[in-house]
């Protein structure tokens, strides 16, 4: 339940910025874009040794942890808009309930201190679906935790994250580097909308100066609406392989669990995940995104061909997985 607690005035700057999930994927790409821009950016981190190295000097590290409540409020304080990029996937049975608690603590902590905006990227899916999946359900109760805390959310839905990098990406290029023939799910036939990284950096950034207003639910992703098969031929055509997916009726999330953790960086456990978020339609049905950002978010081609180009850049470990987005 929300805290009942009294808020105390505050003195809030409307140039000052928390950012969570700086040590996470897309975190970590939003990071350089808001330190390029004229504000004070803070960066909440359970290990600050860790994220200095990668920050500049004037960028401010506050230790904290969303589980955490009594170390959120430092963090907060004087902050006038936070970037909640947290998810707390894990091998852990009861992810649902840790972030469930991991926002309601950062609701709470952010309606104490004043904040006046939180933006928030969670998963496309829909919410009259009784069978979506026990990720993507989470993600939707997420954005309504924060929604509840009074505070103006501003909740971007998306669906796969394509990029150098992303793990859902990274599985998918494992996947077809690796196998020339591939035994498929016929879930992966069903219908996504993704999204590339470079979009979704473009809608986040572009989210805080948005007028003041209600709270809102912006879904986005690309022009194109595919299947997960068409993302493996799309990047095995430009990667010149050759691959044969071959669809059965039958395979049980726990063996494609398996399939995954022994050809990807993923674990059994955060395989599973993936697998049976696969069975959910992702595609946006509300364009209103379009209509209120200056944001043309680029194909599926331009984003698989940018993300393969990107070789600088590293790709998600199978160490770091447990604690990072799934996008």
């Amino acid at each position: 339940m929300p805290s009942t607690e009294v808020n105390k005035p505050q003195v809030v700057s409307e140039n000052t910025v928390l950012l969570t999930g700086a040590s996470g994927y897309v975190g970590g790409r939003l990071l350089p874009l808001l330190e390029a821009q004229p504000l004070t950016l803070r960066c909440l981190a359970r290990n600050p040794a860790k994220l200095r190295p990668l920050i500049k000097h004037t960028t401010e590290i506050v230790p904290g942890d969303v589980l955490n409540p009594a170390s959120l409020d430092a963090a907060l304080e004087g902050v006038h808009t936070a970037y909640y990029l947290v998810h707390l996937m894990s091998g852990s049975a009861n992810f649902e309930q840790l972030d469930r608690q991991a926002a309601q603590n950062f609701a709470d902590a952010a309606r104490r201190t004043g904040v006046k905006r939180i933006i928030y990227l969670g998963g496309l899916g829909d919410d009259n679906d009784h069978k979506l999946s026990p990720h993507l359900r989470s993600r939707h109760e997420v954005g309504e935790i924060l929604q509840a805390s009074g505070i103006e959310t501003i909740e971007f839905r998306a669906g796969m994250v394509i990029g150098a990098g992303s793990l859902s990406f990274q599985l998918m290029k494992s996947l077809t580097d690796r196998l020339p023939v591939m035994i498929c799910p016929r879930w992966l036939a069903t219908p996504t909308q993704p999204i590339a990284i470079d979009d979704v950096l473009a809608y986040l950034s572009a989210a805080k100066d948005l007028p003041t207003g209600d709270s809102r639910i912006f879904e986005i992703g690309s022009p194109d609406i595919v299947t997960y098969g068409d993302l493996i031929r799309e990047y095995a055509r430009q990667q010149g392989l050759h691959r044969w997916l071959i669809f059965v009726p039958i395979l049980t999330p726990y063996l494609s669990g398996l399939w995954l953790a022994l050809v990807t960086p993923a674990t059994y456990e955060v395989g599973r995940h993936l697998i049976e978020g696969l069975k959910n339609p992702t595609v946006v049905q509300d364009t209103q995104a379009l209509k209120v950002f200056s944001i043309n978010p680029m194909s599926v081609q331009q984003a698989i061909a940018r993300a393969i180009s990107s070789r600088g850049e590293s790709f998600v470990k199978a160490s770091q997985v447990s604690a990072r987005s799934l996008h």
